[in-house]
């Protein structure tokens, strides 16, 4: 576990480079993939260690201090906290995996990590593992990870089909140069393809037992204090980094404000105009609720983890909603600030025309849509089962 000053290290490396990130934000859409420089001070600040194991020279920090840095990296650039966030998670999942498969994926002590959960490729199986074939859509982050986790079908003896995860080495994968968005756009979440690759058996895991860290092979089960419930967790990180994009987009408000007066109006001051006032108030307090929301399930996550428990399903669904709610409360607070920023503010060039549509397309996200994880809490909160497996 990470100690406050090894995480204030990384938080103040984090903190030292958002304006660079910021600078660069343009240019990581304009190439469809965040510039080189980002990853190179992400790595310098320690950002991919933080959810590598202590014994290969990780931080181990717990969920709530990764989504610290997760929000730090984000509120600089939006596509850059959304793969650091896609990185540490996936990361952190790479710790389900049996120690052989561990000691490969955190050899260096760094590692950048990305997943597809959507099932779209099978495994038949070989001697000494498997053959992978399929295609994945929207793999944020793979153009800078070094590995890939990826969901996969395989029939059974039974002839019923399980859902595994492998996890392969970016080289082995055809990356297609087909990102072509208008949000998130430095994601590079580019499709990849596996035609025939052979996964060795250590290099899967059954996705119905990593959602509950209930993988076996490996020394580090238990009351660890890390082995979350797999989607909680993930959720988690998501909600931070769309809090983390709307305090950007907040400081990018204030930043512009001075000086700017109210076109067709006697107003020479906008941010005399009680209305901008009191939106400015608005989007803070939805930030400040968000932020505050986060702590319940961060502490539902971490309570279960230090028991060497899981969270009950009821808990799972209402963690379910509460993120995806805090997500909702960031974007309105971004919209309430674009609506305030007149029309300049749509030029290119003005970084929170990108922030807004960013945190618009993200939050469109299947895991992260406000609806469907709402019925999932409300469910929960009235007596009826969750309707759904996946918690």
């Amino acid at each position: 576990m990470a100690t406050r000053e090894e995480l204030d290290a990384v938080l103040d490396g984090v903190r030292s480079a958002v304006p660079v990130l910021r600078r660069n934000g343009k240019q990581s859409e304009e190439q469809r993939w965040i510039v080189e420089e980002n990853i190179q001070l992400l790595e310098k600040a320690g950002v991919f260690r933080a959810a590598v194991p202590r014994k290969y020279g990780g931080l181990d920090l717990d969920a709530a201090q990764q989504a610290e840095v997760i929000s730090e990296v984000a509120r600089g650039c939006p596509s850059t906290g959304w793969l650091t966030m896609v990185w540490l998670t996936s990361a952190w999942a790479g710790t389900l995996y049996p120690d052989e498969t561990q000691d490969e994926l955190f050899a260096s002590g760094s590692t950048r990590v990305s997943i597809v959960f959507a099932p779209t490729g099978t495994l038949k199986r070989v001697d000494g593992g498997y053959r992978l074939n399929g295609t994945w859509r929207f793999n944020s982050g793979v153009r800078g990870a070094d590995w890939d986790m990826l969901a996969a079908a395989v029939e059974r003896e039974d002839g019923e089909h399980e859902e595994l995860v492998t996890l392969v080495p970016t080289t082995d994968l055809a990356v297609a140069d087909d990102w072509h968005v208008s949000a998130g756009a430095g994601t590079g979440s580019s499709t990849v393809t596996a035609t025939d690759l052979f996964v060795p058996a250590h290099r899967t895991v059954a996705l119905e037992e990593a959602m509950v860290s209930g993988t076996g092979r490996r020394s580090n089960t238990g009351a660890t204090g890390r082995n979350y419930g797999l989607l909680g967790y993930i959720l988690s990180s998501v909600a931070a980094a769309l809090t983390g994009i709307a305090r950007g987009a907040h400081e990018l408000f204030l930043e512009r404000l001075p000086g700017r007066g109210i076109t067709y109006t006697d107003w020479t001051e906008q941010r005399l105009h009680p209305v901008t006032q009191q939106h400015v108030a608005t989007a803070a307090n939805k930030i400040d609720a968000a932020i505050a929301l986060s702590g319940q399930w961060l502490e539902v996550l971490q309570r279960a983890a230090d028991a060497g428990e899981q969270p009950t399903d009821e808990q799972k669904a209402v963690i379910r909603g509460q993120t995806a709610y805090a997500g909702q409360l960031a974007k309105e607070a971004v919209e309430l600030l674009y609506s305030e920023s007149g029309g300049s503010v749509i030029r290119s060039d003005v970084d929170l025309q990108r922030f807004h549509r960013d945190i618009q397309g993200f939050s469109l996200h299947a895991l992260v849509q406000l609806g469907a994880n709402l019925e999932v809490q409300g469910r929960v909160l009235m007596g009826l089962e969750p309707g759904t497996y996946f918690l």
